[in-house]
């Protein structure tokens, strides 16, 4: 094992036995669980603005960007195999 290994090894550690005690007070872990909560919550209706609020620019939403880059990759893809197969011949 190299010096990264056992620096990584160590942090870890130190992490996993302050998580430990954080969250060994029952109080401490909802407070610390709700406070998650409200921030993926804030998270979600964030995207549901902006959502809203590309639609009503009349821009495409960024779901639509994700659809069109996964085509995309796929026809690049189908686009590699197309060429293979014609070098091949």
């Amino acid at each position: 094992m190299g010096i990264r290994d056992d620096l990584k090894k160590q942090a870890l550690d130190v992490s996993g036995k302050a998580m430990e005690k954080l969250m060994a007070d029952e109080k401490r872990a909802m407070a610390i669980a709700n406070a998650i909560g409200r921030v993926q919550r804030g998270k979600q209706a964030l995207d549901r603005g902006q959502e809203e609020l590309m639609k009503a620019f009349h821009f495409a939403p960024r779901s639509e960007f994700k659809a069109l880059g996964k085509q995309l990759s796929g026809l690049k893809r189908r686009l590699r195999e197309l060429e293979e197969k014609l070098n091949a011949l």
